[in-house]
């Protein structure tokens, strides 16, 4: 099988030009007994952007252990400076007296630059599964029409084979009958 054609029309059923541009793409490939599988983590992230990669880490680390435990040190700081420590001595002198308006003004701010990038990431990884997806069908259409285009050579085989049999049989039956017809002259 040397054309794309010649293997849409065998292993497919119909013609090269009906078929989609990733089943051309494995008929191709097929057809010229070139692999398909590539890294597609590497393809994907060559084309990545720095914002994108800015927020990918922006991403991981804001869902990581390490944020919530820095996030809850910060935390603790803020609210016993301005609780405990500081009320002790002068009251005049609290930056953010309870009910902490600087500091949800500053979560709220946090939240509002968070979670847009953070939705980026996931824009970008929901892309990511998609071209994974797209070339994990190529590679199960390919190793499917490769495993049909095996079971082909294997059945010519078998039938090569019982031709064979067939053949070597007969030669078989031929030769006892030219024994059995030797004895029976030889009595």
């Amino acid at each position: 099988m040397k054309k794309p054609d010649d293997v849409a029309e065998k292993l497919l059923g119909v013609p090269y030009e009906s078929l989609d541009e990733r089943t051309k793409k494995v008929a191709r490939h097929i057809a010229g007994r070139k692999h398909i599988a590539r890294n597609t983590a590497k393809e994907f992230d060559a084309k990545t952007t720095p914002g994108q990669r800015a927020a990918d880490a922006v991403a991981t680390f804001g869902g990581s252990w390490a944020f919530i435990i820095i996030f809850a040190v910060i935390l603790v700081i803020w609210v016993g400076l301005n609780s405990f420590i500081l009320m002790q001595y002068e009251s005049d002198k609290i930056f953010d007296p309870y009910p902490y308006i600087l500091l949800n003004l500053f979560l709220s701010m946090l939240a509002a630059i968070q979670a847009p990038i953070i939705l980026m990431s996931q824009n970008r990884q929901a892309e990511k599964d998609r071209f994974n997806a797209e070339h994990d069908y190529e590679v199960n259409l390919k190793a499917e029409l490769e495993i049909k285009l095996l079971h082909e050579k294997v059945d010519l085989l078998r039938e090569g084979q019982w031709g064979e049999l067939l053949a070597i049989q007969k030669e078989q039956l031929r030769l006892l009958g030219d024994l059995i017809e030797r004895k029976t002259v030889a009595e």
